[in-house]
């Protein structure tokens, strides 16, 4: 019963990081890392082709072994947060307008103490 809704869960996860590689505020590493690890228990074969593929095995194994992330995935993910900040910044009314730089703030000070991959 399990192995199927892990496998559901991936194919969801993959395909929602898939849609995130076109839009921009929907992260896709998050979305990849979390289908390898549904597949890992529902469907092994699928996350060794995620091992597999060269654009996302490195930094999944990255993750696994070490908690890394890239450095140019941090410089980006920082600089993503920094114009999201500013845009909730100007964009929200008072006193909304400080929860998004708050949120970037925070998750930025996390991305920035992983090591690097």
């Amino acid at each position: 019963m399990r192995r199927p809704a892990y496998l559901a869960a991936g194919l969801v996860a993959l395909a929602l990081g898939f849609i995130g590689i076109f839009l921009p505020l929907l992260p896709t590493t998050p979305f990849v890392l979390l289908a390898a690890f549904c597949f890992a228990r529902g469907n092994p074969a699928w996350e060794a082709r995620l091992l597999a593929d060269p654009r996302f095995g490195p930094s999944i194994r990255a993750w696994r072994e070490r908690g890394a992330i890239p450095r140019n995935g941090k410089r980006l993910a920082v600089l993503m947060m920094l114009i999201s900040a500013l845009g909730g910044w100007f964009l929200l009314t008072p006193p909304w307008h400080v929860v998004p730089a708050g949120v970037c703030l925070v998750v930025g000070a996390w991305v920035l103490t992983r090591p690097s991959a």
